[in-house]
């Protein structure tokens, strides 16, 4: 009887490092995330960039560069409208008040994160990547199996990513210390509560791990 197991060291060859929404909207101090009438209060603003500035993105750019040295396929996907008017946003996108216009700098990778040439950065106008995107397919011509996941918001758009990537039968590694939420509750709530689809490492972990490989 065959045995299945999400704990599955991850094979460089088989395997993608996405980032989910980090952008200068989400990811920088002058972001549009915390200009919009619905966006975090001071105190979230406070833990959410203090998190993003101190751990955050340090252990993403160490992952990144990581991934790069094990040949390991690095993807971004950020939020970013198609038309110039947002029309085609998603619902949720409309009533949220998330309108992050094409070409603009809030829908730009921050240069701490810089995709490289050859690198794949995928605009998308829902939480889930999966649902409007074509990475799914994209991923699949890439032969990729195993994603490593990280990025922001961690009880948004990261974890919709990981339900939905479980789901289309990807073995996923959640990075949580390379993701941030609005408050330390929300983090660790979003950490337990997909417990169930992923295997979960520290940036450490994923790079000792990395570094067997």
């Amino acid at each position: 009887m065959t045995s299945y197991s999400r704990e599955i060291p991850v094979v460089p060859k088989q395997t993608a490092l996405l980032f989910i929404d980090v952008q200068n909207y989400t990811a920088h101090r002058e972001g549009g995330e915390f200009k919009s009438p619905g966006g975090p209060d001071e105190a979230e603003r406070a833990y959410y960039l203090g998190r993003m500035e101190t751990m955050a993105l340090p252990n993403m750019q160490r992952i990144q560069k990581a991934c790069r040295q094990a040949g390991i396929e690095v993807l971004y996907t950020l939020i970013e409208n198609q038309t110039e008017d947002g029309r085609d946003r998603s619902l949720d996108y409309k009533i949220s008040g998330i309108d992050v216009a094409k070409g603009s700098w809030d829908a730009k990778v921050p240069d701490v994160l810089a995709p490289g040439a050859d690198e794949m950065v995928i605009p998308k106008t829902s939480s889930s990547v999966f649902i409007s995107t074509n990475i799914d397919y994209v991923l699949r011509n890439l032969e990729i199996k195993q994603l490593i996941l990280c990025g922001v918001v961690t009880d948004q758009c990261v974890e919709s990513a990981v339900r939905d990537a479980c789901d289309l039968g990807y073995l996923v590694t959640l990075v949580p210390d390379a993701c941030a939420t609005f408050t330390q509750e929300r983090q660790q709530a979003s950490v337990r509560a997909i417990a169930g689809y992923c295997r979960q490492r520290s940036t450490e972990e994923l790079l000792a791990e990395l570094s067997a490989s």
